[in-house]
């Protein structure tokens, strides 16, 4: 497996990451397994999080007798220094390692939480000490919103860059990623599939294989998936005419219903979270049912049928997507499956 330099940490990574999401929903012993074969075919970066759930305690178990192979990379989504303080003590505990090779803020992508992550005092400040202590190597931060992923790498408090793309939400490529080269900040490719809505592998990755100097995570479920991936990484990266008019074919498709996740909607004056919503075709394929249809999700997919269609959130696209629509088919389409998962479950 080729590796890459991740930019100024200096660590060199297998250009093919894994993505720890997908394997909340697996049994211990079938997680484990996916996470030793990633191993097995030289990928060495794994990323997860706090939040996923199991994840972490189930990369740790696979890594066990091999954490020198590997760069683990996990997040805190909180943005108070005490919360970020707890989650890293966490995930230490949960991946029974020593220290985190990259200890990265999850989700900044508004003004408001990157002042928060930026404050005196605050969760960089306590990460800053953590690495002095050596419980983290490096400090990253993933964002969905280009402007304030933008900020983030230009302010040099960071030392990477996770942030969505693909062949359908390709922004990245005009801004983003010419400014972190500048910067030397690593960049790291979260969904590379766009959230599901890219069924076709092979092109996905054929496109993104032509960026040398990224690192992108796939979500893994099966052995299955990241094998192939891997045959893609092997093969030509050159993207055929064929393909390229496949990739247009999709975007072409995907374009009046494709959610970017940008934000430039918010805020919403009924406090809809409106690009979470609007991302529920693609969560149902990853994440658990127990956790899709219980918490805070239902509560948030549930606030968006308090929408009042003024139409605010319409103006401020600018990919001019038709929201109030999306929005009311998502909740519809959430009742019918929480309907259908409550039916599956033994009598209370």
């Amino acid at each position: 497996m080729e590796k890459i330099r991740l930019g100024k940490t200096d660590m060199l990574v297998s250009r093919l990451g894994f993505g720890g999401i997908p394997i909340q929903r697996l049994s211990e012993d079938d997680a484990v397994a996916v996470v030793k074969r990633c191993l097995d075919l030289g990928i060495t970066f794994l990323d997860t999080a706090n939040g996923y759930t199991t994840s972490e305690e189930r990369i740790g178990k696979a890594i066990a007798g091999r954490r020198e192979e590997v760069v683990i990379a996990t997040k805190s989504l909180s943005r108070k220094r005490e919360g970020t303080e707890k989650h890293l003590n966490l995930s230490l505990e949960r991946l029974n390692v020593k220290y985190i090779d990259l200890y990265q803020f999850h989700g900044i992508s508004d003004e408001a939480s990157l002042d928060m992550i930026l404050a005196p005092d605050g969760p960089l400040a306590f990460a800053e000490k953590a690495r002095d202590k050596g419980l983290i190597k490096h400090i990253g931060i993933t964002s969905h919103q280009i402007d304030v992923a933008k900020e983030a790498v230009a302010s040099d408090h960071f030392e990477t860059i996770m942030f969505p793309f693909n062949f359908v939400t390709s922004e990245a490529a005009d801004e983003l990623i010419p400014l972190a080269r500048k910067h030397d900040v690593g960049f790291i490719a979260m969904k590379p599939l766009a959230g599901g809505m890219i069924d076709n592998a092979r092109i996905a990755f054929k496109y993104l294989f032509q960026f040398p100097d990224i690192v992108t995570i796939p979500g893994i479920e099966r052995v299955s998936e990241i094998e192939e991936i891997v045959r893609v990484l092997a093969d030509s990266k050159t993207v055929t005419a064929a393909e390229k008019k496949e990739m247009q074919k999709l975007k072409d498709e995907l374009g009046t219903r494709f959610c970017h996740r940008c934000d430039y909607c918010q805020p919403c004056d009924e406090g809809i979270m409106i690009s979470n919503v609007m991302a529920y075709p693609g969560l149902r394929r990853r994440i658990p049912p127990e956790r899709l249809f219980g918490g805070p999700w239902g509560q948030m997919v549930e606030k968006a049928a308090t929408c009042t269609e003024c139409g605010e959130c319409e103006e401020k696209c600018p990919y001019d997507l038709p929201i109030r629509e999306l929005l009311a088919e998502y909740v519809k389409e959430y009742r019918k499956d929480l309907r259908r998962y409550q039916k599956t479950q033994p009598p209370a």
